[in-house]
């Protein structure tokens, strides 16, 4: 338990930012996934999801929430997997 007050004060603000994080990594999660089951969809929806998925792995990877090379690995399975189902 914190007993000083910067302590407490640490504990506030990194709980804000853990719910944040949380939020941003479903954010990815549910976009990726929405991409994904667009698969047998036509070319305009494909492209739209996809777009959104890169903009909430850009935005996970800009905040730190994931890493360069795991975002660039979704990224790149993501297109692999739609093109596949052309």
């Amino acid at each position: 338990m914190a007993i000083t007050k910067s302590a407490k004060k640490a504990i506030r603000s990194s709980e804000r930012k853990r719910v944040m994080n949380v939020r941003r990594r479903r954010a990815v999660h549910d976009t990726v996934k929405a991409a994904r089951s667009t698969r047998g969809a036509d070319r305009k929806a494909q492209d739209a999801a996809l777009t959104e998925a890169y903009q909430a792995i850009d935005k996970a990877l800009k905040r730190g929430i994931i890493k360069k090379n795991a975002a660039a690995r979704k990224k790149s399975r993501l297109v692999k997997l739609i093109k596949k189902a052309k």
